[in-house]
């Protein structure tokens, strides 16, 4: 796999902490690779409220190699809500990306302030993170037919690869990082994979007669010639035939969801993910411990959302029910 983007555009100061994630803390590379796209986030907001950068600067364009104390050191409270504002107002991020961007300048303030004691007072510790549980959060997915639908739209240059890739999303619920690390060597005669979830637990996948289908499809028209070594067994390439990218994935997703017309509607990359899901409980009658298996989730809990979404169809459907508003002689 290709090193980690902070390798290359982060400061020493930053380097330092995400190092110390991964090496004392034990987060895995890609809770590593989201610190740093959050810290990356945060401080080209606060280069462009401090004046360091022209103000029509794209944000793509800001640099935070040369993030040094005296920048960090001036951020202050009032910075952090201002960021927080920003994130809601200007980029629309949820409660839950919210509060994950918090989480991560929090601790990296936090390390330098106790661990490093660079800083004699943190200056964000009293910054409050988002409630980031949703009352009820019942998870949105696509129904079977648009899932279908999804799939049929599928066409251009990479479209084996393409389908490929909506059909692992469907069909496994494996999460973005998940699929973006796969090597092709990884999927075995039995039809199975072992691939790498949150803190770098592994986990078996079964691959069904679709995903087998697209497998294969897609591996008779993979790049094979000029990819590079430390990429050469990667299975999903990108156009320059290097291990695709999370961000290539996701704008794939969304050109098709935009296709069929569901971008507007709050569907992501993680929909298609809870659409498996979805379809495996309520269409394949999966037992919900098994699906827990499936999904890789650490606690029944988390899977047992499924289970309430069934619920309030349930609850949908006795109120649709033309019935439901008669009433007894006399009631108003």
């Amino acid at each position: 796999m290709s090193k980690s983007n902070f390798v290359i555009e982060a400061s020493d100061l930053i380097k330092d902490f995400l190092y110390y994630l991964q090496t004392v803390k034990g987060r895995s590379p890609s809770t590593v690779d989201e610190y740093f796209n959050d810290l990356r986030t945060f401080f080209r907001f606060i280069k462009v409220q401090k004046h360091i950068v022209p103000p029509d600067t794209p944000y793509q364009d800001i640099k935070v190699d040369d993030v040094d104390l005296a920048l960090v050191s001036s951020v202050t409270l009032t910075d952090g809500y201002e960021f927080m504002n920003y994130l809601m107002r200007v980029r629309r991020n949820n409660k839950a990306a919210r509060a994950r961007k918090t989480t991560s300048v929090k601790s990296f303030y936090s390390y330098l302030t106790n661990k490093k004691h660079l800083l004699a007072v943190d200056p964000l510790k009293d910054l409050e993170r988002p409630n980031a549980r949703e009352k009820n959060p019942l998870p949105k997915y696509l129904t079977l037919e648009q899932s279908i639908e999804l799939l049929n739209a599928v066409d251009g240059k990479y479209k084996e690869r393409d389908y490929c890739i909506l059909t692992f999303f469907l069909n496994c619920g494996m999460r973005l990082a998940e699929l973006v690390a796969m090597n092709y060597n990884d999927i075995k005669p039995d039809h199975t994979a072992q691939i790498i979830g949150k803190g770098s637990k592994k986990r078996i996948i079964y691959l069904n007669d679709a995903c087998m289908s697209a497998f294969e499809a897609y591996m008779k028209v993979r790049p094979v010639d000029g990819v590079r070594a430390e990429d050469k067994y990667a299975l999903f390439l990108s156009a320059q035939h290097r291990r695709i990218s999370r961000e290539s994935v996701q704008k794939m997703v969304y050109k098709y969801l935009e296709k069929i017309g569901l971008d507007s509607q709050g569907y992501s990359v993680h929909k298609l993910r809870h659409t498996a899901a979805t379809l495996m409980y309520q269409h394949g009658n999966v037992d919900i411990r098994v699906l827990k298996d499936v999904l890789g989730h650490e606690s029944l809990s988390t899977t047992e959302i499924y289970t309430h979404l069934d619920s309030r169809q349930i609850e949908a459907a006795a109120k649709s029910n033309p019935l439901s508003k008669v009433k007894p002689k006399g009631n108003k």
